[in-house]
């Protein structure tokens, strides 16, 4: 029998040192986690408050009247002149519906709640404007979702109740914006309100995912937080794929009912090597899988043979006896112009293929999509 090796002290130095390193990097993870939430707090505080005084600035028949629907762009174009990015139409649209969905009653309860002295009241026994009496750190603490997640909840949220029920489940179980944007997606409120076993219900939904899982280096790289600090959004082009991937998944979600999303950069292994389908979606009308997958530089034949494999892997390891045969869509978002090409060739008859096409979103659309979100996605970068 052998005698276990015993350890040197150049073994236990070293072990020492790893645990140094590990301690060091779980300690940054969380500084840079405590920053990024800290910063995120405080700016949807502050864009509450900027919905606030454009809501109450409409409010005033007579400016209103002067400028109508052309106050947020010029508003936009004045703030972007001072300040740089984050402060388009849309983005200024919703500071406005947040606002307007956390009005300062709703605020007012929670911050009677977590304050020990009572919410001062004007003669008329109503409370002051929220903001006026506490200062944006003090309403920072009652926003501890990030912005992202509040651009989803008041975007995506199909009533005020579903609202409401996002919002408390991403508090209560610790949803990331992914998760958060998954449950809308797969309608999860309705679900629950029409389940007879909603906390199995609400325990399920509470389950993460790998893929929802956002790091560190994300958290503090969120292009809303970039835009707010006023620092440049440094894409790589992994990133600026995983950026257009997402904005794909949440188009063609948005793009009518057809499209149930499966899974994002889902792994096959063909003839030993492992592959990464990047979006896989079931079209409920076709009864299909739709496989997608995107290039950042130009169409090639490899392209074509690539999604060839995934294809037929996806008929044989994925598609189920009931279901049709599956679909490809490549699309190449190159520099100057962008591609998007169905792949359709090994389905069995014309007939179908014609059906298929009829039913699925239009190339050119597609492209056009992919297109403009490059260029967005790039204009950060300078």
């Amino acid at each position: 029998m052998k005698t276990p090796a015993r350890k040197t002290a150049a073994d236990a130095s070293v072990s020492n040192y790893a645990g140094l390193v590990d301690g060091i990097g779980g300690l940054l993870e969380a500084a840079r986690r405590a920053s990024a939430r800290a910063v995120n707090a405080l700016m949807t505080a502050t864009y509450w408050e900027i919905g606030r005084r454009i809501v109450e600035f409409e409010q005033h028949g007579r400016e209103r009247a002067d400028y109508g629907e052309t106050l947020l762009p010029k508003l936009s174009a004045d703030l972007t002149r001072r300040f740089g990015r984050g402060f388009s139409a849309d983005n200024l649209e919703s500071m406005r519906l947040f606002y307007s969905a956390f009005p300062p009653a709703k605020i007012s309860e929670t911050l009677s709640r977590k304050s020990s002295e009572p919410i001062p009241q004007s003669p008329a026994g109503k409370s002051e404007t929220t903001s006026r009496i506490f200062d944006l750190s003090s309403m920072a603490e009652i926003f501890p979702l990030s912005w992202s997640h509040y651009v989803h909840l008041i975007r995506r949220s199909r009533s005020p109740e579903a609202l409401d029920f996002y919002h408390k489940e991403a508090l209560r179980s610790g949803w990331s914006v992914r998760q958060l944007d998954r449950q809308i997606a797969s309608l999860f409120y309705e679900r629950t309100a029409l389940s007879k076993t909603k906390a199995n219900m609400l325990a399920k939904g509470a389950q993460s995912r790998p893929e929802d899982t956002v790091s560190p280096d994300e958290e503090i790289k969120d292009p809303y937080v970039l835009e707010f600090l006023g620092l440049k959004d440094e894409y790589s082009e992994s990133d600026l794929e995983e950026a257009l991937i997402r904005h794909l998944e949440r188009f063609l979600l948005e793009l009518g009912g057809d499209f149930a999303f499966i899974g994002r950069q889902k792994r096959l292994r063909i003839g030993g090597e492992w592959y990464r389908v990047d979006l896989l979606f079931f079209h409920r009308r076709l009864r299909c899988l739709v496989v997608i997958d995107l290039k950042v530089g130009k169409f090639t034949h490899a392209d074509a043979g690539q999604m060839h494999l995934y294809l037929n892997y996806t008929r044989e390891h994925w598609t189920r006896p009931d279901e049709n045969p599956p679909v490809g869509l490549i699309l190449c978002a190159q520099k100057d112009e962008a591609l998007a090409k169905y792949a359709l060739e090994g389905l069995p008859n014309k007939v179908l293929a014609r059906e298929y096409k009829l039913a699925l979103p239009n190339e050119k659309l597609l492209a056009k999509e992919l297109e403009k979100t490059r260029k967005a996605l790039e204009a950060r970068r300078q």
